[in-house]
């Protein structure tokens, strides 16, 4: 099937009142429906998915759909480890089929096969947070920067800025979160952390990294586990805070339009 006849046969219905429609088409193959956005995850992880966190369904108030990519756990995605592009564009492509109108993933270093990926598939593509970057700097003034909070440090390299867009790293002030005592029970997969410890560091260390660093006009959390404190951060900061669900949100918003209603 042609690239163009695929995307013919994608469905973007909406049944509502300004149109009652009785000939109903779907896709073949595609036997769920109702969402726009599926999400890859990895492998092998364990610890608490909270509310906020990507992996955590109560984040979102729209239908997302997950999909694991198996034996892709946190020590190949953190170094882009290169075996792994195989299985998360099949897994991908079986999101394609299965209806998903956009393709996004649950740990920034996805990012590292973001330009791959998105170039193996028909749908749109936003792996990681991180691609958000040239549209954050491009609100902030010029002399401003990113202030990045991650999981690990040593996996933002400059494969990873350059298959999400990015031409110029140093425009993101990357502090490493990886090694605190209480938030490193997310990287060693220790099953339980002391939630309001694991708040306390990554708010001091954005208060410090904003501190250290007066030049930074905008906050990006790289890790799909931090959502769940930025409303502290920004609190802290008094700074835009973008992470994994501004951006699942703008896709899902801009593949699921709907009609408005109103008065003129």
């Amino acid at each position: 099937m042609t690239t163009k006849a695929s995307i013919n046969e994608r469905e973007y219905g909406y049944l509502g009142k300004e149109k009652e429609s009785t000939i109903i088409t779907m896709k073949k193959g595609q036997y769920v429906a109702g969402y726009s956005v599926g999400i890859l995850y990895l492998d092998e992880c364990w610890y608490p998915v909270l509310p906020g966190n990507v992996a955590n369904l109560s984040t979102y108030d729209f239908p997302v759909r997950l999909k694991v990519v198996p034996n892709c756990n946190q020590e190949r995605i953190h170094v882009g480890d290169p075996t792994l592009l195989d299985d998360i564009i099949k897994a991908a492509k079986e999101f394609e089929a299965e209806g998903a109108r956009a393709i996004c993933a649950a740990c920034g270093f996805f990012g590292n096969f973001q330009d791959k990926v998105a170039a193996a598939v028909d749908i749109p593509v936003y792996l990681s947070s991180v691609v958000q970057v040239p549209w954050i700097k491009t609100g902030l003034k010029p002399s401003q920067k990113i202030g990045m909070l991650t999981a690990d440090a040593h996996g933002i390299t400059p494969n990873l800025f350059k298959s999400c867009g990015i031409d110029d790293p140093s425009i993101c002030v990357v502090r490493d979160l990886g090694r605190l005592p209480e938030f490193s029970a997310i990287i060693e997969s220790r099953g339980s952390f002391d939630n309001e410890k694991v708040r306390k560091e990554v708010v001091e260390s954005a208060i410090n990294m904003v501190n250290e660093n007066p030049d930074i006009g905008a906050i990006l959390l790289e890790c799909s586990d931090l959502p769940p404190y930025a409303v502290d951060i920004q609190r802290a900061v008094k700074l835009p805070v973008f992470d994994f669900t501004t951006m699942i949100r703008w896709v899902h918003y801009a593949t699921s339009q709907k009609p408005y209603y109103g008065f003129i």
